[in-house]
């Protein structure tokens, strides 16, 4: 498919393929509550379902149905004031949900950046930077603990020695697909789906681990100076077939160059 176009979307969790990469880490979890979903339970039960049998890593929310969410509300202002996220059917709101699951402290962090705005300035036309900021985050994040020299590669996007010349440097990497809405997408991969990525200091060991640093590191002012690191996730080595050849790499239109007088995260 060529790389401008975005195909059109799949709604149901039935076409979720597990055993892509970028699911390695969200399949033990995603794959049975997706089959009950399939099989006809209400999203938001299933969810709750699994949130009662499996404890300790469970978000602090409940998820409840679409329709419990007043029309006059704004969605993250209920999440903040009442920890319950409303849920439709569909792909974008089940991986929101699987994200609760796996991050619950970083994502409640997030909602509460966003409660907190809205608490002080209302919703307006214009979100602000500190809630644009957030709602990139929330919906087009990854996480990406790796060494200095391909972390420094990719902030500069220079893309060939980062996914070409360091391609075994990135056995030493560890990446997780935090957003939401990249997740959604990925269930019909193109290759110019480019997430925002954030970096993980190396030394965390676990999820619960990185859940906890994340939810401190964001911080609104270092969030709402968007210090992201922009990058077409398909370029992962593994992750797609065509990024065997370094030519893949060599598409402009997708591996964009680093804009002259642009500052790179650190």
């Amino acid at each position: 498919m060529a790389s401008g176009l975005t195909p059109k979307r799949v709604e149901g969790v039935e076409a979720i393929d597990w055993s892509v990469p970028w699911l390695a880490d969200w399949r033990a979890v995603g794959e049975p509550l997706a089959q009950r979903i399939v099989a006809g339970m209400p999203p938001h039960e299933a969810l709750n379902a699994y949130n009662t049998h499996n404890g300790p890593r469970m978000p602090p929310v409940r998820f409840v149905a679409q329709t419990d969410l007043p029309a006059n509300q704004a969605y993250e202002a209920f999440i903040f004031e009442n920890r319950c996220v409303p849920t439709r059917g569909g792909l974008h709101d089940f991986f929101n949900a699987l994200c609760w699951m796996h991050f619950p402290l970083s994502k409640l962090r997030l909602n509460a950046l966003q409660g907190q705005a809205i608490a002080q300035a209302g919703v307006g036309a214009v979100r602000g930077p500190l809630r644009d900021a957030a709602t990139v985050f929330d919906e087009n994040a990854a996480l990406l603990q790796a060494p200095d020299v391909l972390w420094q590669a990719l902030a500069e996007r220079r893309w060939q020695a980062a996914f070409v010349d360091m391609r075994a440097v990135w056995q030493q990497a560890r990446w997780w697909t935090f957003g939401h809405a990249a997740l959604e997408k990925l269930v019909q991969p193109y290759k110019s789906i480019t997430v925002h990525v954030w970096r993980v200091p190396q030394h965390l060991a676990d999820l619960p681990a990185i859940d906890t640093w994340l939810a401190q590191d964001l911080q609104a002012d270092k969030l709402a100076a968007k210090p992201f690191c922009p990058m077409p996730v398909l370029g992962v080595p593994g992750w797609w077939p065509a990024n065997e050849e370094a030519s893949f790499y060599a598409d402009t239109g997708v591996f964009r160059p680093l804009r002259q007088g642009a500052v790179t995260p650190q």
